[in-house]
């Protein structure tokens, strides 16, 4: 936690601004880096952190806040987390010189694998192999061989290039990590009630906890869910529900909408005349990682200061990832034989840059939004994620050749698999 959430983020961050120590024999002035240095730009960047908090969805918890007003004030590693590893390679890109860019994209992408629940070999590998770069190109880079630098390589830039290998000794870091030990400390500190004897009072509340784990390990019924599905809600097996809102009758949709519908059928072979089609919406999806994924349907009617846009989402088809807007959600009845089939419309975002791609170590995924060029229907069980697609003002800095128009860029919730292990889910609610 403490790694990745702070002791990097706290190194890098004054080292971009100009605000780390410097001795009298080195000067600002010459530090590429310092890019953040001139208090216009810092604020212009904090600006650009706030502004992605309507695109960054109500399942990723606590948006980062604005770093040049608040990174002093109780930021927390959460929000570190976000900033620095979620948005950071969109937002640094063409601000960082290209070769500290690069150098920082290792670390991120380095840390994103290891924050996984489940990694493969290849992946512990491939982090590894970035990180130990990241570590020795720091000293190359920042340091440059320099006497009155060495206060720079703090031990967190050693420690990175242990942390894969001590990955394949005792397992992902996430799930060790500080965070569920703060938050036990803190639930149970809630609970104490008599303060006069507070110690002996949390013992016996840490013992009473540990009793209740183990009657729920050995009888799981024994609970009843804590987050049931709201009324009006339609389970859909699998984990998957859809929520409400929903239409009351059916209703037209766009010509562009039905044909993707038309072709849809087709596929599985029913035809229906475009003129035809006339569906029930529903508004939002429970999945499985206990994520809501919502839709443009009703999210386009709140205003942007009011929202956390849920509609993004990563779904996989033949074994290929992908990512699209989810327009609404609908069952679709293919014959009379077979339940009607739940499937979602979506417009579909085009493919990342591959140059950036590449550069940014697979961290910078942008793409231009196809919008209705690129509808399409897909099952309700390729859906994965909810995941936040906000604006690239970044790529526009250097690219004018006309992709620069309608461009996005992804960042993923971390530690999402052990989100759905220990329960964190979205609060079901109904919505009209």
């Amino acid at each position: 936690m403490h790694l990745p959430a702070l002791n990097l983020p706290d190194l890098f961050i004054p080292l971009w601004r100009g605000s780390f120590t410097c001795e009298a024999t080195d000067d600002v002035a010459n530090w590429p880096w310092a890019v953040l240095r001139d208090s216009k730009i810092w604020k212009e960047h904090g600006k650009q952190v706030a502004d992605t908090r309507p695109y960054i969805p109500g399942s990723f918890d606590r948006p980062p806040r604005n770093p040049a007003e608040k990174i002093s004030s109780g930021y927390k590693a959460w929000e570190f987390l976000l900033y620095f590893f979620g948005l950071g390679p969109a937002l640094f890109y063409n601000l960082l010189p290209d070769e500290y860019w690069m150098h920082y994209c290792k670390c991120v992408r380095g840390v994103r694998i290891l924050l996984q629940e489940e990694i493969f070999p290849a992946e512990v590998a491939e982090a590894h192999k970035l990180l130990t770069e990241f570590s020795d190109d720091f000293e190359r880079l920042y340091v440059q061989r320099r006497t009155d630098r060495i206060h720079f390589v703090r031990p967190s830039i050693h420690t990175a290039s242990h942390f894969a290998p001590e990955t394949v000794r005792v397992g992902p870091g996430i799930i060790y990590s500080q965070w569920g030990m703060e938050r036990t400390i803190g639930n149970l500190g809630e609970e104490i009630k008599q303060h006069s004897n507070a110690f002996a009072n949390l013992a016996q509340r840490g013992i009473r906890r540990c009793q209740v784990n183990a009657l729920k390990a050995m009888i799981p019924d024994i609970e009843p869910p804590e987050n049931p599905l709201p009324r009006g809600a339609k389970d859909l097996g699998g984990g998957y529900a859809f929520l409400t809102a929903m239409d009351t009758t059916s209703r037209p949709v766009r010509e562009c909408e039905a044909s993707a519908i038309v072709t849809y059928l087709h596929d599985h072979g029913k035809t229906l005349a475009p003129d035809m089609v006339s569906i029930i919406r529903w508004s939002r999806l429970r999945l499985p990682n206990g994520q809501i994924a919502r839709s443009k349907w009703k999210e386009s009617l709140k205003t942007l200061d009011k929202l956390r846009t849920s509609r993004c989402v990563k779904f996989e088809v033949d074994g290929s990832s992908y990512i699209g807007e989810v327009l609404f959600y609908m069952l679709l009845r293919i014959n009379d034989t077979v339940p009607a089939k739940p499937v979602a419309l979506v417009s579909l975002y085009g493919p990342p840059h591959p140059g950036l791609l590449a550069a940014s170590s697979n961290t910078f995924w942008t793409a231009q939004h196809r919008r209705d060029a690129a509808i399409r229907v897909i099952d309700i069980n390729s859906i994965k994620s909810a995941l936040t697609m906000a604006p690239d003002e970044r790529y526009k800095t250097r690219f004018h050749d006309g992709t620069e128009t309608d461009r996005w860029y992804v960042m993923e919730k971390p530690g999402l698999k052990l989100s759905e292990r220990v329960g964190l889910e979205e609060l079901l609610t109904e919505e009209d």
